[in-house]
């Protein structure tokens, strides 16, 4: 039976959507499939939050499935409304495990029966409610008044309130004997920043020139330039957007680009030009021939009503706001006790991994060791952007390397809060000596000299990785604008354990698989086949995979032979007799190994065949073609590679990382640490 929680508010302006985004996680790592529903959607144009969280937890479903009728049908005939919204919410309850159900967005604010309406629906539709009170401008007494009140309200419509979260709290702790468990959520000012897309909207504006990506930055401020240059300049405020009549575009939006690029002024959100005007046409050739790291947007109204207009603006989720969603997910998260909910709508775990639920899991598990990791290229705009995430996250502690003020200017030019990150420029006086001292002595076999050393050290994957030898981070990630050769090659020489090797975890639609070695090793021996292999299970049972192991080859059982085949079967009875405690089957097809109709055929009675979780390929060859394949034939999620048989983690990113690749890359190498948290020794902040 499909379990459904339904998010409604007594009154407008209360981040009922925070409360939506933290529901639609929670349930995510829970269950295989999430849906969201709107009973009410404004008609012409998508509801933002159901497309936010659609875009945000990769929900398949189309926006139509999610939407149940307009605020003109309630008004024309509530009760077929009520009919036709039940029927849309069964509809898409029968496509998911769980659903959230969000309700509407007050419309008609100040009405008193809209609650009523919300708290009726829910009773029809046989949903629990959280019941969504905002704590704003109200002292604790007030807002305890307001959560007895609409508690009150969900009964007499007979509906079942499952929890409260008070929400945009200032008033200090309620005083609350209530049935039902209260969670409060203080007021965040980041969540009422509106976007530039925001301002945009709501001055009827269109995107003009610049940077379109910037839409989705934050506007902390705003600021009408009716004076000079000097003036404006300044006045200027870290992340204002500037509103300025058209006709003056000419004098002044050249040096307000200026001053967004220039370390000594603040960076800016966004250029908003007033008046509709045309430029004249050697200004906006002069215009667009600029590189302009901002967006600029144009409205034909005039700087008056704009201004007038913009303040009024409240932040609101949209897919392109993704600072605002991780702020929404954190304070959600630290504030919620998600357990008890889960326990309270008693939703059990499913045995289903999806490729989400496999993220959230890892995410939850770098939370919960709280590692400190280096990112070796703090410069490039996909670390800084995946840096504000895990920040925001608070997955773990991270220090940038680089140069500070650089990183200072570009972090503010993108709308990243960076102010948790640790800056180290790798031409730190004291940790260059200190690692060409540790350098040497670590390669002096090779006659490796401190002299020598001194400029090796520079080199951001060295500094990196002799950060992580010292003990100053706990693991390092890096390869998104450098070769897997300059990334792993000083782990190789300082941090080498043993034979090293590496994982990819592969996330299917409904499960997770390990295979292992595509990524380094490119012909291994029998012994190093049996290493990957132990290597390979440890690690899978380190992320929550129960270990059984295949190894695979072109033949199974007894079928072939060979000397491929032989080096498998050799490698096999090695991982016996090594380590007798795990399940392995070899040689055996890949056919065999996973789909248990192909095992019962070829391989009846074993334990492993049709049931494999780590995939041991033969060498590179046969693994970087398998992971590949499966990834973009089978639509699946690949996770690594991950490297193996170091003293601590060190992870390389494909040049072509996303954001998301990079994120995840860093959680994995925070749950991968073993031991006792690095110091976070000399740094700087950001």
């Amino acid at each position: 039976m499909t379990r459904a929680v339904y998010v409604a508010a007594g009154e407008a302006g209360s981040n009922k959507g925070t409360v939506a985004l933290g529901l639609v996680e929670l349930l995510s790592r829970q269950v295989g499939s999430v849906g969201v529903f709107r009973p009410v959607v404004r008609a012409g144009r998508e509801d933002g939050l159901v497309n936010t969280i659609r875009s945000r937890f990769q929900l398949a479903l189309p926006y139509e499935a999610c939407a149940g009728v307009t605020y003109d049908e309630v008004h024309a005939d509530v009760e077929r409304a009520a009919g036709d919204i039940v029927a849309r919410f069964r509809a898409l309850a029968r496509r998911c495990d769980a659903v959230v159900v969000v309700g509407t967005d007050y419309t008609d604010v100040g009405a008193p029966t809209e609650f009523g309406f919300n708290a009726r629906l829910a009773a029809d539709l046989g949903t629990p409610v959280i019941n969504v009170v905002s704590g704003r401008d109200r002292t604790a007494a007030r807002t305890a008044a307001a959560v007895e009140v609409s508690s009150r309200e969900l009964a007499h419509h007979h509906a079942q309130e499952l929890a409260v979260v008070v929400t945009r709290s200032t008033g200090g702790p309620l005083a609350l004997s209530h049935a039902t468990p209260v969670f409060v959520l203080p007021e965040t000012p980041s969540l009422r920043a509106p976007t530039v897309a925001d301002l945009l909207d709501a001055c009827d504006g269109w995107f003009f020139l610049g940077e379109r990506d910037g839409l989705g930055r934050e506007a902390s401020a705003l600021m009408v330039g009716a004076m000079s240059l000097p003036g404006i300049l300044e006045r200027l405020t870290e992340g204002a957007a500037v509103i300025i009549p058209s006709d003056r575009a000419a004098a002044l939006l050249p040096g307000l680009i200026a001053a967004h690029t220039s370390p000594g002024f603040p960076a800016l959100s966004a250029v908003v030009l007033t008046g509709g005007t045309e430029l004249p046409g050697s200004v906006e050739r002069l215009l667009r021939g600029m590189e302009i790291p901002l967006p600029v947007i144009a409205t034909g109204h005039d700087t008056f009503d704009t201004a007038t207009r913009l303040s009024a603006v409240e932040g609101r989720f949209t897919p392109e706001a993704g600072g605002k969603i991780d702020a929404a997910l954190r304070l959600f998260a630290e504030h919620v006790d998600g357990p008890l909910l889960l326990e309270r709508l008693d939703i059990a775990k499913t045995d289903v991994v999806t490729p989400l639920m496999f993220e959230y899991e890892l995410l939850d598990r770098a939370r919960a060791r709280r590692r400190h990791i280096v990112l070796p290229e703090g410069e490039e705009p996909r670390i800084l952007r995946a840096a504000d995430i895990l920040l925001r996250r608070d997955v773990a502690d991270l220090t940038l390397l680089g140069d500070a003020e650089r990183i200072r200017v570009q972090a503010a030019q993108l709308g990243l809060d960076l102010a948790a990150a640790r800056v180290l420029s790798p031409f730190d006086p004291e940790l260059r000596e200190r690692f060409a001292h540790a350098y040497a002595e670590a390669r002096a076999h090779r006659g490796m000299t401190v002299e020598l050393a001194r400029d090796t050290v520079t080199d951001v994957s060295y500094f990196g990785t002799l950060m992580v030898h010292a003990g100053l981070a706990d693991g390092m990630v890096s390869g998104a604008t450098h070769t897997t050769a300059h990334t792993i090659r000083p782990a190789f020489e300082i941090l080498r354990l043993g034979l090293v090797s590496s994982v990819f975890f592969m996330c299917l639609a409904d499960r997770v698989l390990v295979y292992g070695d595509c990524a380094v090793n490119p012909d291994p021996t029998a012994e190093q086949l049996a290493d990957i292999a132990i290597a390979s299970a440890r690690t899978a049972a380190m992320f929550g995979v129960e270990p059984r192991i295949a190894m695979l080859s072109y033949s199974t059982g007894t079928s072939g032979a060979g000397a491929e085949v032989d080096k498998v079967r050799a490698a096999t009875e090695l991982v016996r007799q090594r380590r007798p405690d795990l399940q392995v089957e070899g040689p055996i097809q890949y056919d065999a190994a996973v789909d248990p109709a192909v095992a019962r055929a070829k391989m009846p009675g074993s334990q492993v065949a049709g049931h494999a979780t780590v995939l041991v390929v033969p060498d590179l060859n046969t693994g970087n073609n398998l992971y590949k394949a499966v990834q973009r034939s089978a639509g699946a999620v690949a996770v690594g590679p991950v490297l193996q048989g170091l003293r601590r983690p060190v992870n390389d990113l494909s040049r072509g990382a996303t954001v998301a690749d990079i994120v995840t890359t860093v959680a994995v190498t925070a749950a991968q640490v073993r031991d006792e948290p690095a110091s976070c020794g000399p740094s700087a902040g950001a």
